[in-house]
């Protein structure tokens, strides 16, 4: 197929992309308040951030896998086939870190010391990914323009 065919799909994944690592920043932020809190022993809109980081985290999720959806259709329909660059693994490599950042979030609690550490470490490692990610998906968008 044609690119002009597929080209309000690739504007779906950039404005995606945008939105998820301004999801992401916005993630950063609540989380480092939360921790600020928490050494703090101060209650600062503690129940308001601990809801928008959730929110946060959940369009964080819907959005990767919206660029999942995104990348895998409009490389099967341009192409017929995945793997012609290393945006596939690292594309789900960041899908990976999410699932797993999102899961060890709903592990966090009393008792369980290990799932915040997990989270932050995750959340560590998803910085450097989504930096990755963005390079090599900008690497497959220029195989598209003229």
């Amino acid at each position: 197929m044609d690119l002009p065919s597929f080209l309000w799909l690739w504007k779906i994944a950039a404005w995606s992309m945008g939105f998820s690592i301004l999801a992401y920043s916005l993630l950063a932020v609540s989380g480092l308040w939360m921790y600020g809190d928490r050494l703090g022993r101060k209650q600062r809109g503690r129940i308001l951030v601990r809801s928008l980081h959730y929110g946060l985290g959940i369009a964080l999720v819907a959005l990767v896998l919206l660029l999942l959806a995104v990348g895998i259709v409009g490389t099967l329909g341009h192409y017929g086939s995945l793997g012609h660059s290393v945006h596939l693994g690292v594309g789900l490599l960041v899908v990976g870190l999410v699932l797993l950042s999102a899961w060890s979030a709903n592990q966090i609690g009393p008792g369980r010391q290990w799932a915040r550490s997990l989270h932050i470490t995750t959340n560590a490692i998803l910085f450097v990914a989504l930096a990755w990610v963005s390079w090599t998906g900008w690497t497959v968008v220029q195989k598209y323009l003229p």
